[in-house]
């Protein structure tokens, strides 16, 4: 099999017959060419993977010939062979993107250990390329489904942010709105898009991980430091971080936080310098961290730092028929997962169920019912049968249309009300939707669900693991310390 094509340029012909016999021996494709204006026209008609160059050539340097090949493919790899060394054009050539140098005679043992690694590097380069291609092309914009007036908005904002050069931006927004997706397209859609994007879920580790994360540390900085690490402040360097949850850092943290910010600077955990900072933070929250600083749970200065630029993302149950098409998006994935058209859309009576149901669990909750629907439907459709009971049982409560209707008709007492189903419904299912719904709502956080039922933490623990609920599982904010995760149209 015959492998990648290389251009041999020399001015000297069994020079480049003894190139090419070699190559030819390791299954190497070869042409050739002996000046400045042949090399120029041989490389724009066969697009070699490598260039062979000389440096002296009889109308010119091959160090032109470099700068033309690499305008006219930055990913060529370059090697150049010269019979004389010398610094200055060594380093002209590094400068203008040189993969090596050998030198004259050449050795063929070191011609094709070289080849290998450049062939090497070029399919690096090009796999990097291709996995950036594909990562900016599933977190843009366009994938943030959404035409509402509220989305519209909140979309175009972010656009304008990701072109500026603003170093902080805050999302807020309740859980599962899909703020992890559009701290991503906010990178992508940046001149930072070929630097890391990082991330943490600063609600999954306790405070002192949570530092050695972000700044790193030296080594004996504590018993475990065998060796020094870089934190993810140094680790994206020129990118972005995206600080997930930042609601809950303690206000240490925050403290520290707020100097990195401020002074563009941060220094590892035990370290005795500060380390120049070139990262944009995004920082995410389901709280309203204002109203937090008012509480002084929250700082207010570190709030205002992070806040230059603050994009609300809208709740489901804001967004109109955007849910029919989040709807239609999930039922395609869905479909493609499974390698087959399984299901087609919406029935009716779904779809008004759909519009009607506040979606306390937002994006992320969309989802699990579709996924729900596609594993247990039979039909083209998704019909009532195989809807969760918090969409079929007891009708929406705090915030929504019936609530609000129910209220009114208690004299405005501000009490929610349950419409019992015409077949009626078993108490203990309205208490364990009550349930699920807190725990959705307030992301898995068990303490503050308990707070929006009136019940004790271990009363809501103690009916969840009744109702034979996972409560492991929705015992915490969830979410890993770092890196990528799927296409956040459900954060």
């Amino acid at each position: 099999m015959t492998h990648s094509k290389i251009l041999i340029v020399d001015d000297e012909s069994f020079m480049r017959q003894t190139l090419a016999e070699a190559l030819r021996s390791w299954n190497y494709q070869s042409v050739q060419a002996g000046s400045v204006a042949e090399a120029k026209r041989v490389f724009a008609e066969e697009e070699p993977a490598v260039v062979l160059l000389d440096i002296d050539l009889p109308d010119g340097s091959g160090l032109d010939v470099l700068t033309d090949i690499k305008q006219q493919n930055p990913e060529t790899i370059a090697v150049m062979i010269t019979g004389n060394v010398d610094v200055k054009n060594t380093v002209a050539a590094l400068r203008g993107g040189a993969h090596d140098f050998i030198g004259k005679p050449v050795r063929l043992e070191e011609l094709r250990v070289t080849l290998r690694n450049a062939l090497e590097t070029r399919r690096l380069r090009r796999e990097v390329k291709q996995a950036r291609r594909e990562r900016e092309s599933r977190f843009n914009f366009e994938q943030i489904i959404g035409e509402s007036a509220a989305m519209r908005k909140a979309k175009d904002l972010a656009r304008r942010v990701a072109a500026s050069d603003v170093a902080s931006i805050l999302l807020q927004g309740d859980t599962g709105t899909g703020k992890d997706l559009f701290a991503r397209a906010v990178h992508y859609a940046s001149d930072r898009a070929a630097a890391p994007y990082l991330a943490i879920n600063c609600a999954a580790l306790p405070a002192n991980l949570i530092e050695s994360e972000l700044f790193g540390y030296e080594k004996g900085a504590f018993t475990d430091a065998k060796a020094r690490k870089e934190g993810l402040f140094e680790q994206a360097q020129g990118g972005t971080i995206f600080l997930d949850e930042i609601g809950e850092l303690e206000l240490g943290l925050q403290a520290k936080l707020l100097r990195v910010l401020e002074e563009n600077t941060f220094r590892r955990v035990g370290g005795l310098r500060d380390l120049p900072l070139d990262t944009r933070i995004v920082a995410a929250s389901n709280r309203d961290l204002k109203r937090e600083s008012d509480e002084q749970k929250f700082r207010l200065d570190l709030y205002y730092r992070l806040s230059v630029i603050q994009i609300d993302i809208p709740p489901l149950r804001e967004r109109g028929d955007d849910v029919l098409l989040l709807a239609r998006h999930y039922i395609e994935r869905t479909n493609q997962k499974r390698r087959e058209q399984k299901l087609r859309g919406l029935s009716p009576e779904v779809s008004e169920i759909f519009k009607k149901y506040d979606w306390p669990g937002n994006v992320r909750e969309l989802r699990n019912v579709i996924e729900r629907a596609s594993i247990l439907e039979d039909g083209e459709f998704v019909t009532t049968e195989h809807l969760p009971a918090d969409l079929t049982g007891a009708k929406r409560l705090s915030g929504g249309a019936n609530a609000k209707a129910g209220q009114a008709a208690n004299g405005g007492g501000g009490v929610p009300v349950v419409e019992l189903p015409a077949e009626g419904i078993a108490l203990e299912e309205v208490e364990l939707l009550l349930a699920r719904q807190a725990v959705a709502r307030t992301g898995g956080n068990l303490t503050q669900a308990a707070k929006l039922l009136h019940v004790s933490r271990d009363q809501l623990r103690y009916r969840l693991k009744k109702a034979g609920e996972d409560v492991s599982e929705t015992d915490g904010s969830g979410g890993g310390a770092a890196g990528g995760g799927e296409q956040a149209t459900t954060n």
